[in-house]
């Protein structure tokens, strides 16, 4: 499929010639056969669909974790585990399995998540040779089912303060499991309400009646089909969307485990009630422990950008079918997408979610780099555990807002049921909390910029944080982020001295990188100034923080912005000359210009945008939206989601 090349002689532009085919090639890059695999079982199971809204809840949960065990059985679920026990060791691909499988159901998507992801990467990553030859073969067909039991319902993001206690018995040589109150009950947990077997349970560690901090422990939460003695299970009931997948509680009373049931690649205890580890700093032990669990942001981040892809080709395929009103001739109503309107609300969210696709590319190398050890360093895990929490929450937020406006534009029609908006907008609503917060997440993000990524970067809590900020590391913020430093470096990459901003090309992706740097360093100079000033004060560091928290979450927030703006343009300059390169070209202009159009006031507010340029501005982003038109239904087509997954017949023909 091509598109015809036209040109405007009274511009000079010519329109690309896109190739769908190559273009879908692009996307998939080295992982082409993983996600043709699951584009075939989506189709194979494209009634999940249908049985999503027929089927009653319990029967739907069924048919979930039937299609999961199907699917596993193809090798699709089981990329990332080891091949000696029949994965294929390969994490790369078991993250772009993951994010292909978002096209379809979500249920099953995060079914799968849980399974493999959670429960299957807790054991894999937390355990040792003993856990790994007990579960790891059962766990990769679906035959051993489990659960990942660390949120409980007082303590959701903050897992270091966790209520569930595991004390050791040196006599019998096992652990206790106990629930200590309501607070302290696991809450949320997939597979638990129906499925799950054995559960990888986060509890404080006691050994000889001291704390040793939250460590994992399997635990059996059923014996032969029925709830285990000492555990109680309580069914979350329906929930907003994601019907297919089991949440549930779970409490424990005094359940005893063998000493071996501690997940132990960080710490062991010995059969004498020894505590040991090799990491002998409590808080980079357990920010250790937790950073091997990073896989799970990095695949919701990318089925997010994913599930934004699916309402957007509904919503423009039925934008170019569609008429509405005789506004370019006198016999026939023009087309939704002819419209500047619906250009400006569709076409800057392709541009947006092909960014952040290539972002997702990025930390998924990244990921595999690091956990196949080509990249196992302190520093690179550090800058991979930032990345993977911003590129998330970014994601998480694109694919919410998406589905809303592809809904949206989509009137009336997008509103019945035999659509996959009302199932997109149900399931994917949660994306922006699992794996944490995204608010909460973007302070990870902060906390990485503010102290440097330095060696200190496990040990620091909230406040610690604040309180390192104050001395050596505010200083080098300050003075890495001067404003007479910026000048300067934007003036190596740009003309025009210091008026850069004002003589570089609107479509200059220099220009553009130039313009989100500078927000990003000077916001974060500016916290760690405010930062370093509260303190000065001896005003208390809590507090301080607080009253800077949305400073924090605005730097994080524009700094993430500026990876996924690099990640764009290396990928358009690294491509062959043609026209795929061009449409791109394009996309990535859009996607940069609407991103400086839409914090304009503070590019305004600090000197960097006059009045005319943001005009100037405005008028491009409408110009690129009338380019980017005619190319709108191959550049969604590219995206190689199975017609089967669509489910809209009267939107899409």
């Amino acid at each position: 499929m091509a598109t015809d090349t036209t040109s405007t002689p009274a511009s000079g532009y010519v329109q690309p010639e896109l190739d769908v085919r190559a273009l879908t090639e692009v996307l998939d890059g080295g992982y082409a056969g993983i996600r043709d695999l699951v584009r075939s079982n989506l189709v194979r199971y494209a009634s999940v669909l249908e049985e999503a809204d027929e089927l009653g809840v319990d029967a739907f949960r069924e048919r979930v974790r039937e299609l999961v065990v199907g699917m596993a059985a193809t090798g699709q679920t089981g990329m990332g585990f080891p091949t000696e026990y029949g994965g294929g060791g390969d994490i790369g691909a078991s993250i772009a399995a993951f994010e292909t499988l978002a096209f379809g159901d979500l249920s099953v998507l995060v079914k799968v998540g849980v399974q493999f992801g959670l429960f299957g990467g807790a054991i894999l990553h937390l355990g040792t040779e003993r856990h790994h030859a007990a579960y790891l073969p059962d766990l990769i067909t679906g035959k051993l089912m489990g659960c990942f039991a660390m949120t409980e319902t007082g303590h959701g993001s903050n897992v270091q303060a966790l209520g569930t206690v595991a004390r050791y018995d040196a006599a019998g040589q096992e652990f206790v499991i106990t629930t200590e109150g309501d607070h302290a009950r696991k809450d949320y947990i997939g597979n638990a309400a129906r499925h799950a077997e054995l559960a990888v349970v986060f509890a404080q560690l006691e050994v000889g009646g001291k704390s040793e901090g939250v460590h994992a422990f399997v635990v059996p939460v059923r014996v032969g089909g029925e709830v285990a003695p000492g555990v109680r299970i309580e069914d979350d009931g329906r929930k907003m969307g994601l019907n297919g997948v089991d949440n549930g509680r779970i409490w424990f009373d005094g359940v005893r485990v063998p000493r071996e049931a501690l997940l132990n690649r960080f710490a062991d205890v010995t059969a004498e009630g020894v505590y040991e580890s090799s990491i002998e700093n409590p808080d980079r032990r357990f920010f250790t422990m937790l950073g091997t669990l990073v896989q799970g942001r990095v695949s919701v981040g990318g089925a997010g950008v994913n599930a934004a892809k699916v309402a957007l080709v509904i919503a423009t395929k039925y934008a170019v079918r569609r008429r509405q009103f005789e506004a370019a001739s006198d016999t026939e109503e023009q087309l939704l997408l002819d419209y500047g309107l619906h250009q400006r609300r569709l076409l800057p969210l392709i541009a947006r979610t092909y960014a952040l696709h290539f972002a997702q590319d990025v930390v998924r190398t990244q990921l595999h780099d690091v956990f196949s050890g080509i990249a196992d360093d302190p520093q690179a895990r550090r800058r991979l555990e930032s990345r993977a929490a911003g590129t998330k929450a970014l994601a998480t937020w694109h694919a919410t807002r998406v589905v809303q406006e592809c809904r949206e534009a989509c009137g009336g029609a997008g509103y019945l049921t035999v659509n996959r908006f009302a199932a997109l907008k149900a399931d994917s609503d949660i994306f922006t909390t699992f794996e944490g917060d995204n608010h909460v997440l973007l302070q990870l993000v902060a906390k990485g910029l503010l102290t440097h990524y330095a060696s200190e970067f496990e040990d620091l809590d909230q406040l610690g944080m604040v309180r390192y900020v104050t001395n050596l590391a505010v200083e080098t913020v300050i003075e890495k982020t001067s404003v007479h430093k910026l000048l300067e470096r934007v003036r190596d990459l740009l003309p025009g001295g210091d008026e850069w901003d004002q003589e570089a090309g609107l479509l200059d992706s220099e220009y553009h990188l130039a313009m989100l740097r500078y927000r990003e360093e000077h916001m974060l100079a500016g916290v760690a100034r405010r930062l370093k000033r509260g303190i000065d004060q001896k005003r208390d560091p809590g507090v301080v923080f607080s009253q800077v928290q949305d400073h924090v979450i605005a730097v994080a927030h524009a700094h993430v912005e500026r990876l996924v703006l690099e990640a764009f343009v290396d990928k358009v300059r690294a491509l062959p000359e043609g026209g795929n390169k061009v449409a791109l070209g394009l996309l990535c202009d859009l996607f940069a210009l609407s991103t400086i159009e839409a914090d304009r006031a503070w590019f305004m507010e600090h000197g960097r945008l006059t009045v005319q340029r943001s005009k100037a501005i405005s008028r491009e982003v409408n110009d690129l939206c009338r380019k980017v038109r005619p190319l709108a239904v191959g550049l969604v087509d590219a995206w190689g989601i199975p017609t089967e997954m669509l489910r809209a017949p009267d939107l899409v023909g």
